[in-house]
């Protein structure tokens, strides 16, 4: 028998391994082999993004992200809350270039 315990922290930040860029980018998602959907990411990092979207998403997942003038990335969705969306990149994505449509 294992016994484990999930340690909790009130901090979202602590969990993560690398902190997110707030950002406001209009990108496109799509599953593999299906049609994309719109969708607004809220925040970014080199391992992942959050985004909200109409589309329909199941953790585990494997999709593509596509950011207008970008290479398309691909993630799988670790979680999903409502009409937004948490994923992890396959591999890691340099940020420093990407910039809030603002």
């Amino acid at each position: 028998m294992i016994k484990a315990r999930i340690g909790e922290t009130s901090d979202v930040e602590e969990r993560r391994r690398e902190s997110r860029v707030p950002v406001e980018l209009e990108a496109r998602v799509r599953e593999l082999g299906a049609e994309g959907v719109e969708a607004r990411v809220l925040n970014i990092s080199e391992r992942g993004f959050m985004a909200e979207t109409d589309g329909e998403f199941v953790v585990g997942t494997r999709v593509w992200l596509m950011l207008p003038g970008k290479e398309r990335v691909n993630a799988l969705v670790k979680w999903v809350a409502g009409d937004r969306i948490g994923a992890e990149f396959s591999e890691p994505v340099p940020v420093e270039n990407i910039h809030s449509d603002d």
